[in-house]
């Protein structure tokens, strides 16, 4: 037995705005009572001894110290560009101004 009905899940398709023939209903009912199990075996098994997850490994984000380092000065930066005017570094357009 369907775990929708088809009136269910057609309602459930007008809602997304999928339009479904007779032989698609039949072939995503039968393809979305198996998610509803797999879901339903999930929700068995869910406790609050079992604490909520992101990820199946434990991960932690290693980072590194910020250290203040040196750093071209505007002059120096301009000097390696291509092309620099108003001390800024000069691109092509590629936008049209109005």
């Amino acid at each position: 037995m369907s775990k929708l009905s088809r009136d269910e899940l057609r309602s459930i398709a007008d809602l997304a705005r999928i339009a479904l023939t007779e032989a698609e209903l039949d072939q995503f009912s039968s393809q979305l009572d198996v998610i509803l199990d797999s879901v339903a075996k999930v929700q068995e098994i869910v406790n609050d001894e079992i604490k909520p997850m992101s990820h199946a490994l434990d991960i932690n984000n290693v980072f590194r110290a910020d250290v203040v380092g040196n750093s071209l000065s505007a002059t120096d930066a301009l000097a390696a560009a291509p092309a620099s005017e108003d001390d800024r570094f000069r691109v092509p357009r590629i936008l049209e101004e109005e």
